[in-house]
């Protein structure tokens, strides 16, 4: 049964991500690739907030394996990521990469910390 929920989450998680690619990319024209940094840093947050809600025992584990691996494995790319920053360096782009790469792992970084936070908020008040 896991298998499917993966599977499940992961066909969501892809088409979130396609979608979110496409709406961007009518949007924004600029060298630094937004829909991947969004994606990634939307994802960070997602999965920091599932973090701790899975991890307190509550009553949502059995949505853990469509969510996290599922979804979020789907959704977020790191891949994507990498290419796109070789991408920049090829293009002598190197202040925008830098940028990219630098904005991407701190705002990651500090979105899975609120999300994880928010999370132990809430399940505190709850």
């Amino acid at each position: 049964m896991e298998y499917l929920f993966v599977g499940v989450g992961g066909i969501v998680g892809a088409i979130t991500r396609y979608g979110i690619s496409r709406w961007t990319g009518q949007r924004w024209s600029g060298e630094f690739p937004l829909a991947t940094f969004i994606i990634n840093s939307t994802g960070s947050f997602v999965l920091g907030f599932l973090y701790i809600c899975f991890s307190t025992g509550t009553n949502l584990f059995f949505l853990k394996d469509l969510t996290t691996i599922g979804f979020l494995g789907a959704y977020t790319t790191y891949s994507t990521f990498s290419f796109e920053i070789i991408n920049l360096l090829e293009d002598k782009d190197t202040k925008v990469a830098i940028t990219y790469f630098s904005l991407s792992i701190v705002l990651g970084l500090i979105l899975a910390f609120f999300g994880m936070s928010l999370a132990q908020y809430l399940l505190g008040v709850l």
